[in-house]
């Protein structure tokens, strides 16, 4: 006698699993400074805003206005920037897509990618800004390989977010 496998009907993923992935990879992405890697000049990219702008991509509504404040915390405790500077940017940067979402209802693959790569460059300017920088436009183009760095590593991040989403939504 054959086995029927079970049916999916009427089954719900893990409200804890759906809340939890998001969070969980956006927090172990803003561990990414604390990695032994020795450099003249910042080109670690922010995966923690990546994988932010990554989930808030691939759903619309997955982050309210507020999540910015307490994440861009844990970013700023690895980061090394000043104590809310993350907490402002990703804040501000929500509120700056949630604006735009009800400009742009449809939006494909090359739009994330090229928004969140000016998403990406507007955050290091402002946190150079923010951190008191006295280096002028030479050290904004000591930032120009981080931003061309964060921008080409983008649709990596996404992909594994995307693939993380499909297991956290599987029941």
């Amino acid at each position: 006698m054959a086995r029927h496998p079970r049916t999916r009907i009427g089954r719900t993923p893990s409200p804890a699993r759906r809340f939890a992935v998001p969070v969980i990879t956006t927090m172990i992405g803003s561990l990414a400074p604390v990695l032994p890697l020795i450099a003249t000049t910042a080109i670690v990219p922010p995966f923690g805003l990546m994988v932010f702008l990554a989930w808030r991509a691939l759903h619309r509504n997955i982050w309210p206005a507020w999540a910015g404040i307490f994440l861009g915390l844990w970013d700023d405790l690895f980061s090394g920037a000043a104590l809310g500077t993350s907490v402002v940017l990703w804040t501000s940067l929500l509120l700056a897509l949630d604006m735009l979402d009800r400009r742009l209802i449809w939006r494909d693959a090359f739009q994330e990618w090229g928004i969140a790569a000016l998403l990406i460059a507007a955050y290091l300017l402002f946190a150079y800004q923010i951190g008191g920088a006295v280096a002028g436009w030479y050290g904004v183009t000591l930032m120009l390989p981080q931003m061309l760095i964060a921008a080409l590593l983008f649709p990596p991040v996404m992909r594994v977010c995307d693939r993380l989403d499909q297991w956290r939504l599987r029941v």
